[in-house]
């Protein structure tokens, strides 16, 4: 997973990309941190659902391939 520095997000969050101090109250930066948080996390959840949803129709396919008599190999299979 990506290591997120502390100072290249403050580095983002100011206009011209040079390093300064954000004009907010502590309470108005801790709300904002907060929501980004929240809208990230409700995003990686539908990232989540939607992968979800994938396997169990690769997973379908899959089934009906080997009713069909069509074996599958998944790269987990060892190579013989």
């Amino acid at each position: 997973m990506t290591e997120i520095k502390k100072d290249k997000l403050e580095k983002a969050l100011s206009d011209k990309g040079e390093q300064r101090e954000l004009k907010m109250s502590k309470e108005m930066e801790i709300g904002f941190h907060q929501g980004s948080i929240n809208t990230l996390l409700n995003e990686r959840n539908g990232l989540v659902n939607m992968i979800s949803q994938i396997e169990n129709i690769i997973q379908a396919h899959m089934k009906r391939l080997g009713e069909l008599g069509v074996r599958v190999r998944t790269g987990s299979e060892k190579k013989e």
